[in-house]
């Protein structure tokens, strides 16, 4: 009997603890929990078991990546500023080997020029950004592909 392949971790970077507090203009406005909460929905619509993790410590978001095949079977990752510049992120994202969806809220590609690399490139499936929230929905569907639930 194959196991169904369903569970989707999203991981939050730093600062995402306070994204209420930060400009709505450039990240909407909500709080992370209200955040999850849409994410959790649009998750059930394509039949996946969302869960969820954030840290302000690089090294404890490395240590989930590394723990993180036992639990998942599929990544959306948005790391914040570490995306830009945490190579240790980036090869514990390669190491973790699931299929990942880099997600922005922001359009990083219209931002200052060193939003626009990502140290992840070449360890995910897709990168959305510019989106908002909505930017989720598109990395859960591709996802969804991805797992078989499409």
């Amino acid at each position: 009997m194959t196991a169904a392949r369903n569970r989707v971790e999203v991981l939050h970077g730093v600062n995402f603890d306070v994204l209420e507090r930060r400009d709505p203009e450039i990240y909407g406005g909500l709080s992370l929990t209200e955040l999850e909460n849409r994410i959790k929905h649009w998750a059930r619509e394509l039949e996946l078991d969302s869960m969820f993790f954030q840290t302000n410590s690089e090294g404890e978001f490395v240590e989930h990546l590394h723990r993180l095949p036992e639990t998942a079977d599929a990544v959306v990752v948005n790391a914040g500023a570490w995306t830009h510049y945490s190579y240790a992120i980036g090869d514990a994202l390669e190491l973790a080997a699931l299929p990942a969806v880099e997600v922005h809220l922001s359009d990083v590609e219209a931002r200052e020029d060193w939003r626009r690399v990502s140290v992840f490139e070449g360890n995910v499936m897709a990168k959305v950004s510019g989106k908002g929230p909505e930017g989720y929905r598109e990395a859960l569907e591709i996802l969804a592909k991805e797992l078989g639930k499409e």
